[in-house]
């Protein structure tokens, strides 16, 4: 009984339908189902057409026999299986072949153009000026106490980032803004200058914590000789300046700072490009491009200052007791 013949001899004495072997197994089925159904014992079931399965959706939107809606549109970059990423359409080989700088690829990721050497040479200034402004800013003190806390590198730099707005670097948005309305409104610098008086608002781009009228911010002056040399109109920076003459009248601190100098100059800018409608200089402005690029600057001093903390290995900051004024 051990052995495979004797096995199915013994089931086929028992009255079990025995194949011979295995090839003949499927034909053997077919003639006992057949034999069951002719003596009644079985009735066959009707076939029922199995469902068709439906076709794997990538396989199907390759074949383009269906179109699958979007959820996120990008319209700055492309690296959908193409040879090489390109950036607003221009590929990578083309900036590095070409010596395309940082400049003019924020030009490219954030405004969608190439835009003149001569616009993508200014914002790569404004990036190297704005890159750091030393470890008393507020950005910095607060980058620098959170790496000597030990923190890691994106909690110091995003510390530092979050200092940013009316009061330190976020401004020059609201001083385009400002100066572009003023200016487009034929407003002379005093009226303009009296009317944020009334309505209690300083006036953005104008004033500075340290620097006077007699201690100008290099920066500025740096900016606007590199404007004056190659923008093709700089009219919107000179009346900022004439507001800072005004302005300078009343407070020798009052003087055009780096945000406003910025602001006015991306007017000027965007506007003698020619590459831009009065629609879309007025959408970047709105959106809050020029802040960006103070965001993206100071960045690179933040992480600066991050690594010097770290490098020195500086223990946990406590500010000094007596700084502090203690009253009820």
């Amino acid at each position: 009984m051990e052995s495979a013949q004797a096995k199915n001899q013994a089931l086929k004495d028992a009255g079990a339908v025995v194949p011979i072997s295995y090839e003949v197994f499927e034909g053997v089925i077919k003639e006992t189902f057949q034999k069951l159904v002719e003596e009644g014992k079985i009735t066959p079931i009707k076939e029922v057409t199995p469902p068709q399965i439906p076709e794997d959706l990538s396989t199907a939107i390759k074949s383009g026999k269906v179109r699958v809606p979007t959820h996120i549109i990008s319209t700055i970059s492309d690296e959908r299986g193409v040879v090489e990423q390109r950036y607003a359409g221009v590929p990578m080989s083309t900036l590095v072949e070409q010596g395309y700088g940082v400049g003019d690829v924020v030009s490219l990721l954030w405004f969608k153009r190439t835009l003149p050497r001569y616009c993508s040479r200014f914002i790569k200034i404004c990036i190297m000026m704005c890159a750091d402004h030393g470890p008393c800013a507020s950005g910095a003190h607060n980058s620098i106490v959170t790496a000597r806390a030990g923190k890691d590198l994106i909690s110091c730099l995003v510390s530092g980032l979050l200092t940013i707005g009316p009061r330190f670097g976020g401004a020059i948005d609201d001083a385009a803004r400002y100066f572009k309305d003023a200016y487009d409104r034929g407003l002379p610098p005093s009226e303009f200058v009296e009317g944020m008086k009334i309505k209690g608002i300083r006036v953005p781009g104008i004033g500075h914590r340290v620097k006077r009228g007699d201690n100008r911010d290099k920066r500025v002056e740096l900016l606007q000789r590199y404007a004056r040399e190659t923008f093709p109109s700089v009219e919107y920076m000179e009346y900022a300046v004439q507001v800072e003459t005004y302005t300078l009248s009343k407070a020798n601190n009052l003087i055009f700072n780096i945000d406003g100098v910025i602001g006015s100059l991306f007017l000027d800018l965007l506007d003698g490009t020619g590459m831009f409608t009065k629609q879309e200089i007025d959408e970047i402005v709105e959106i809050g491009y020029l802040n960006g690029l103070f965001v993206l600057a100071r960045s690179i001093g933040l992480i600066g200052h991050t690594f010097d903390q770290k490098r020195m290995k500086q223990s946990l900051y406590r500010h000094p007791w007596e700084d502090f004024l203690y009253t009820k």
